[in-house]
């Protein structure tokens, strides 16, 4: 559940900073970043990240006779000369492959949460970070989107297709469905493909953390990267004194609060105890999360692989 200060938090600073974020320059705008893998792709297609199968390459696979795998290009003089059978030895490699990279975004209507930007705005701009990423590396993305239920509507394949993937992103833009949960959470896991892959999981994480569980357990597959949104306006910033109205953005109920600096710090700490919760559950699964409450950089996803990978 997410509450929004409607006193606070209006349409005009929202679309504000949607209009903002549509104005930038695509030089600008959801650079790629660096990301790892951390394990051995098999796919067959020529990519950029350590494979098992055999090909041009610079990982050392061993050595067979010539007549097992006739390229004298790769022939190794010096076991040659030592083999006892006085077989020709070549050596071999495997090749760089490539690897499934997709983003999973939350579309519940906590993600409509405005402060300084509405939530599902950076969630798009980091989702077609990763689709940047992706294509600079030459591997395939997919994107998922889910609410109630994975949107088919809002689910692409995987594909070397940017354009279509940036295009189909970028409709999110006006989406701004209300009083919609999660519930279509642990359905994910069906849409993402029986390779292992990387998953840049893109939400608040307001949901119960069982059902996170639940999900991460039926994505073990592949390798989940947890992208936490949160904004300081949703607890750090609220009014020290004084009446306000909250909205349950997923059930639109309204509540009206006194606010003093004692309420104030039972948001704060609620928020500091469900994020140690977040980041226990996450290392469980070997997925730290990566919380973040500014604006998206590439150099905080790259700087994120450099630590955890």
């Amino acid at each position: 559940m997410l509450l929004s200060m409607t006193k606070r938090f209006g349409q005009k600073t929202g679309n504000k900073a949607v209009k903002h974020a549509r104005e930038q320059d695509e030089s600008s705008y959801a650079l790629p970043f660096e990301y790892v893998i951390g394990w051995k792709s098999d796919s067959i297609q020529l990519g950029d990240h350590p494979g098992t199968q055999r090909g041009i390459g610079f990982d050392y696979r061993g050595n067979v006779n010539l007549a097992d795998y006739p390229d004298a290009r790769r022939m190794d003089l010096r076991q040659t000369i030592r083999d006892p059978f006085e077989q020709v030895q070549v050596r071999q490699f495997n090749q760089d492959s490539t690897t499934p990279i997709y983003a999973v975004c939350d579309l519940s209507s906590s993600m409509q949460f405005r402060g300084r930007q509405r939530k599902l705005d950076k969630a798009i701009e980091i989702a077609i970070a990763v689709a940047n990423s992706a294509h600079r590396a030459g591997d395939l993305f997919g994107f998922i989107g889910y609410n109630q239920q994975v949107l088919e509507d809002y689910t692409l394949p995987l594909s070397r297709n940017l354009h279509q993937s940036k295009e189909a992103i970028g409709l999110l833009h006006d989406y701004q469905q209300m009083q919609v949960g999660a519930d279509g959470m642990p359905d994910v896991p069906n849409f993402l493909g029986q390779t292992r892959g990387l998953v840049f999981w893109i939400s608040d994480f307001h949901i119960p953390l069982n059902v996170i569980e639940k999900t991460l357990m039926a994505m073990s597959a592949h390798q989940v990267v947890p992208i936490v949104l949160w904004d300081d306006e949703e607890y750090k910033k609220l009014p020290k004194f004084g009446f306000g109205t909250m909205i349950d953005l997923e059930n639109g109920r309204n509540r009206t609060l006194f606010f003093r600096a004692e309420v104030k710090a039972k948001f704060v700490a609620a928020f500091n105890e469900r994020r140690h919760a977040l980041e226990a559950l996450f290392w469980r699964f070997d997925s730290p999360a990566l919380f973040m409450h500014g604006d998206y950089k590439p150099d905080i996803m790259t700087h994120y692989f450099e630590q955890t990978m």
